[in-house]
């Protein structure tokens, strides 16, 4: 998962007293990789971008439509989270919410956690309610509202997008790691409904750039002293451009302080051994946000050294109260797969899975 290390950096032979670190941490939020920043560096045209996209709606309008693609750890959540910060502080009454499709896969559900995060459901049930309903919320607000909808390619159901990109005062911001395997996946009606759609691609980040990004994150998060510029860099340079890796590996390290297992400042080889937890850590935040089905595919992969796609099916489909169609099944095992949480060999009725 990671490149191999460099011999060139060495820690250097400072003269520290850990009592001096106390407290340590100052802000614990910069350790997260869901944090905010004031301020965004290394993607200002992006951001320039993306709040065009939603000029209109300080005047009262509604923004254009847009979707952000990236592979994992390139801030495409931070963005969109950043510039609908932005927003508000500029419109007086715009609502926004933010949808984890990872974890709100159906219409109904995406539809529910939509309406609740911009505060729009609160007399609403999850059941007993259809999508249609909680459209028509929506549409009655009296107010713009801004939705990001991350990892949205894993939705059971395109058409809600449609849906949702016709009402007047809603604007979507929509985050997925590839562009073109979401359009493929479109039916034609929906690909030409986003035709006019503002696409934003990110890359992932140099190591100057992710270096920089960290050296925020310390000063926001962190005492002085705690770590210093050289191992800042090391872990930038192993994470290789993924950030929400770089900034797990920080994180690791400083509770390995905090735990009374290492000293500071971080020394190189804390965060060599950093990482394995780091990656663990990673695992347990994706396996906390699979939904019900999601989670049935993993658990039972897991319950078994290997199994194959047709055992998996029947023993998923007998397990499950109501289980998805076989192309959404798929693209669940997919994205486990891309999560780093199954590995699937071979294609067709001959594959088989296990777990990482």
């Amino acid at each position: 998962m990671q490149p191999s290390l460099s011999t060139s950096h060495q820690s250097p032979n400072f003269i520290y007293e850990p009592a001096e670190l106390v407290v340590m941490i100052t802000d614990a939020r910069a350790l997260q990789p869901e944090f905010v920043p004031g301020e965004l560096h290394h993607r200002e045209g992006e951001v320039d971008a993306l709040t065009t996209s939603l000029d209109a709606i300080v005047d009262g309008e509604s923004g254009r439509h847009s979707f952000i693609f990236g592979p994992s750890g390139t801030g495409k959540t931070v963005l969109a989270q950043y510039a609908v910060n932005l927003l508000e502080r500029e419109a007086f009454d715009v609502a926004t919410a933010y949808v984890n499709c990872i974890t709100n896969s159906t219409p109904t559900s995406m539809l529910y956690e939509l309406t609740t995060s911009a505060g729009l459901a609160a007399d609403l049930r999850r059941q007993g309610h259809g999508p249609a309903r909680f459209v028509d919320r929506i549409k009655d607000a009296d107010r713009q509202v801004v939705a990001i909808l991350d990892e949205v390619d894993i939705l059971t159901e395109y058409r809600v997008l449609a849906s949702l990109a016709d009402i007047p005062n809603l604007t979507l911001l929509m985050v997925c790691v590839d562009e073109h395997a979401l359009f493929s996946a479109f039916e034609e009606p929906i690909r030409s409904r986003f035709s006019s759609h503002r696409t934003i691609t990110l890359t992932r980040y140099s190591t100057v750039e992710l270096t920089s990004i960290l050296k925020g994150r310390v000063r926001h998060g962190l005492e002085s002293g705690v770590i210093h510029d050289e191992q800042i860099e090391y872990i930038a340079d192993l994470a290789a451009g993924d950030a929400r890796a770089a900034i797990a590996i920080l994180r690791s390290a400083v509770e390995s302080i905090r735990a009374g297992d290492a000293e500071a400042p971080i020394s190189v080889d804390l965060i060599d051994a950093s990482q394995e937890d780091a990656r663990e850590d990673i695992r347990r935040r994706k396996i906390r946000e699979l939904d019900t089905e999601k989670r049935l595919l993993y658990d039972i992969v897991l319950e078994n050294p290997e199994i194959s796609a047709g055992d998996l099916r029947e023993k998923y489909e007998s397990r499950s109260v109501n289980h998805v169609a076989d192309s959404t099944r798929r693209r669940y095992l997919n994205r486990l797969e891309e999560y780093d949480l199954i590995e699937g060999v071979g294609r067709g009725r001959g594959k088989r899975y296990q777990a990482l």
